[in-house]
């Protein structure tokens, strides 16, 4: 009979940690997603396919429940029955969470028992003490009057414990100052490549008036006289000067905008780091660039490099020097999240175009 055994130590109170181990909400964000199966409380569908160890979903039932001390529940997946029991026992600092699994029918490879142990372990030693932080700051009620309490944010009730009649419990958390302000917001713009000149009478004389024509969206007055001034014909401007603008289109067009693309390059819990390279195809260079940053709600940028920053509210605003045509410039940020499962910003954006990547 194969066993798997896995524990931690927590310090956190058992009720805390039975509230994480039997919540279908909270489960997902620590181990896995789970379904209850519609008309039977006691049946539950773990969506464990894709986790090390693990060949499909588990179709598992409660076989035993105590609260706040032990589940077990028995599991069928892929032709394997087993009984999973967790047990939760209070230590002096906090609790024990002791997972056990038996296999009853069917068998494990070597590799795949030892995978399936380490998917419990790092479960139980790395997301699941995140979460019970994470509840444990939702409980939080510190009173009013120390120095330093700069912003008052209301308490969030935990559980069905109602709050004292007749009070509002505030939650205070200490400002923190740590906004870098940008050295400047400098809009960006790319200027096109200078098109070829335009045939002509006389082609030593009509390149300025061209190339001017070019950057424009409309020709001014003062370059029609440089077209015609060689043509002796009662209206000298109709030939050369009909549509400027479409006889510079064939020989040159404009050069491509600059642009933004958003990766996520490392994720870790209750943050990720970002990285955002702002590319210029063009042949021309760019002037400076501005890219702002939609953080989700609770976000903060705890340090960026590559780029000057500042945040207000959930956007965060990066500004830097010209991208020379043809090359890149790219810069990275570092956010504390108070979601574990948040790990990319809500939007990006280079002016009014989006980022790639997101």
């Amino acid at each position: 009979m194969t066993e798997i055994d896995a524990q931690v130590d927590l310090l956190h109170p058992a009720n805390r940690v039975w509230h994480a181990l039997t919540d279908l909400g909270l489960l997902a964000r620590w181990f896995t997603e789970v379904e209850q199966m519609a008309g039977q409380r006691d049946r539950l569908l773990l969506f464990t396919a894709g986790l090390p160890g693990f060949d499909a979903a588990v179709d598992a039932e409660v076989a035993d429940r105590r609260e706040p001390e032990l589940i077990a529940l028995r599991c069928l997946e892929g032709g394997r029955r087993s009984r999973l029991t967790c047990e939760v026992a209070p230590t002096a600092e906090g609790s024990r969470l002791s997972v056990r699994e038996v296999l009853e029918h069917g068998s494990w490879t070597e590799e795949q028992r030892a995978r399936r142990e380490e998917s419990y372990r790092q479960a139980l030693a790395g997301r699941l003490p995140a979460i019970l932080d994470w509840l444990a700051f939702r409980q939080v009620d510190l009173r009013r009057g120390e120095a330093g309490m700069t912003i008052e944010l209301p308490a969030v009730a935990f559980g069905d414990a109602p709050a004292p009649p007749g009070r509002r419990r505030p939650l205070l958390v200490a400002g923190v100052a740590g906004v870098v302000l940008a050295a400047g917001a400098g809009a960006w713009a790319v200027l096109p490549a200078d098109p070829e000149p335009v045939a002509g009478p006389d082609p030593a004389a009509s390149p300025t008036a061209t190339a001017a024509a070019s950057r424009t969206a409309k020709p001014t007055l003062s370059a029609r006289p440089t077209r015609t001034a060689t043509s002796a014909t009662p209206r000298p401007s109709r030939t050369p000067t009909a549509k400027p603008s479409r006889t510079a289109t064939p020989s040159a067009s404009p050069a491509p905008a600059v642009t933004a693309r958003y990766a996520t390059v490392s994720t870790r819990f209750l943050g990720y780091t970002g990285e955002v390279v702002v590319d210029n195809p063009g042949g021309a260079s760019a002037k400076g660039w501005t890219v702002v940053v939609t953080l989700a709600e609770g976000g903060t940028v705890t340090e960026a490099s590559g780029a000057d920053w500042r945040q207000e509210g959930q956007a965060v605003t990066f500004t830097g020097p010209p991208v020379p045509a043809g090359r890149s410039r790219t810069f990275t940020f570092a956010v504390r999240d108070g979601d574990p499962l948040t790990k990319a910003p809500e939007g990006c954006a280079l002016g009014a175009t989006p980022c790639a990547g997101l």
